[in-house]
């Protein structure tokens, strides 16, 4: 058997480097999410804000494939009509031109901008 050189055995541990980078990029994450489930989606809240209760949850029935994501918010029981956009952010009908981060500050930025009005229920298509 021939002896093992310092070039042969660096060449060698470089290749087994090589190979389980490219199995560990290309492997599926032992902790996938089923593909029913949406692993980005938003948390459940529920909270007074400036004095109106806001929620979010996971919707259900009908809501679910409205441009919500499958999320519904409501503001004092009143469904807020929120969208998420192909950036990640969120807006609602009531701050269209304000992209936040998630549907509790698209709750909180609604709130704000009705200052104190009555929010109304947004005829659905």
């Amino acid at each position: 058997m021939p002896e093992l050189s310092r070039r042969r055995a660096l060449g060698t541990a470089a290749a087994l480097t090589a190979a389980v980078a490219a199995h560990t990029l290309t492997a599926p994450a032992a902790s996938a999410a089923p593909a029913d489930h949406h692993h980005d989606s938003p948390e459940p809240f529920d909270e007074v804000y400036k004095g109106r209760r806001i929620q979010g949850r996971p919707a259900s029935g009908s809501e679910h494939h409205h441009h919500g994501g499958g999320f519904e918010v409501l503001v004092d029981q009143v469904p807020l009509h929120v969208m998420r956009n192909a950036d990640g952010t969120w807006i609602s009908v009531v701050s269209h031109y304000d992209p936040v981060p998630t549907p509790r500050a698209a709750a909180r930025a609604a709130v704000d901008e009705l200052q104190g009005a009555v929010l109304l229920p947004f005829p659905a298509n």
